[in-house]
């Protein structure tokens, strides 16, 4: 399937009624989330979680250094023209795949969530609008919609409930990123206010905090109508 093949997963813990695929960022693995990872899964002991790797690529902003990278990204913040025709035809066509695997195991797509943070969160948008499955959800932290991907979402007209938390500090992906794209979805691709939740985040830089963490549980409770089993604070 690749990138990496046979990506990491955490089993439900209950009988499984839905599944969260979540991809990292830019320079990172699946290691960096698995403690934040864990800690949601015991709050939703009913999910199943994928955690898939990028490839390793050079990658421009590391001044052609081969990094863990979703596709080849030049500067950041990205810059209007950052786009990477093949990377992102190959990593779509790869969460696709995970998409249509977890199908087959038998998993209702309506009951599939994508979540990412900053590249991932970008490729995890990009699916979730272009994709023919009607997903459950997306969940972006500190993501962006690339502006060269946009005219081929606005012919698919899609409606998927969408969370986009951001740091106010974020510096890498600033806040105008997530705000910009959230008008993108408003006024071009008409979507409803339900379908929308913006999370800004006091004092938050590129990273994610335990509120930014427990409004996400929260979100996918809501959306996938699970109950309530948060015991702990992370």
């Amino acid at each position: 399937m690749n990138p990496t093949d046979n990506p990491l997963s955490i089993p439900a813990t209950t009988p499984r009624t839905a599944t969260v695929i979540f991809l990292h960022g830019l320079g990172q693995s699946d290691i960096a989330w698995y403690g934040m990872i864990q800690w949601m899964a015991l709050q939703l002991p009913s999910i199943g979680w994928v955690i898939p790797n990028a490839p390793t690529k050079p990658v421009g902003y590391y001044a052609g250094q081969h990094r863990p990278s979703w596709f080849n990204i030049q500067i950041l913040p990205p810059g209007h023209d950052e786009w990477d025709d093949a990377g992102i035809v190959s990593s779509v066509a790869y969460v696709e795949a995970l998409i249509q695997a977890e199908i087959h195991r038998g998993a209702d797509p309506r009951r599939i969530i994508l979540m990412g943070f900053s590249q991932g969160a970008a490729l995890s948008l990009l699916v979730a609008l272009k994709t023919t499955h009607e997903l459950g959800g997306v969940i972006s932290l500190s993501g962006w919609i690339p502006h060269k991907g946009r005219d081929q979402i606005a012919l698919t007209e899609p409606h998927v409930p969408i969370f986009c938390g951001q740091g106010k500090d974020d510096t890498e992906i600033p806040m105008y990123y997530t705000e910009e794209a959230i008008e993108f979805l408003r006024n071009v691709l008409h979507f409803q206010e339900t379908y929308l939740t913006v999370k800004q985040y006091d004092g938050l830089v590129h990273t994610v905090n335990s509120t930014e963490i427990h409004d996400v549980v929260a979100w996918i409770q809501r959306i996938l109508h699970l109950r309530s089993t948060t015991t702990c604070r992370i």
